[in-house]
């Protein structure tokens, strides 16, 4: 089994910022993608940012230019900077992964959740 913890999140006027982490931690033989989902009251769960373990990184356009993801494949974490927020922004952000069990397995995983909110 594996587990992604993540820390950080809280409440930040707009025009703040935040950092948020996660730790991945179990049965990794390797991480494929690693990054980070957002679901707002309402809504549903959405891309904010990923990273391949090649580096490449994809970003929702509403976030593009404000925020940083960055990974560290040799400690199995992956980070979110968060710039200029806006209270939009406000959301339980989910750390994800796609892992290699074994040979012939990849399973996704996710985080219990970390909320951010975004005060006008």
């Amino acid at each position: 089994q594996v587990q992604l913890v993540e820390s950080g999140g809280g409440l930040v006027q707009a025009g703040g910022s935040l950092r948020l982490s996660c730790a991945a931690s179990g049965s990794i033989l390797s991480i494929n993608d690693m990054g980070w989902y957002r679901q707002a009251p309402g809504k549903q769960r959405e891309l904010v940012a990923t990273m391949t373990n090649g580096g490449t990184t994809n970003y929702a356009d509403s976030v593009e230019g404000r925020f940083t993801i960055s990974r560290d494949n040799a400690k199995n974490t992956v980070n979110l900077q968060l710039n200029s927020l806006k209270p939009e922004d406000t959301a339980v952000y989910y750390c994800y992964a796609n892992v290699r069990t074994s040979i012939f397995r990849t399973y996704d995983f996710w985080g219990q959740g970390t909320q951010v909110t975004v005060s006008s």
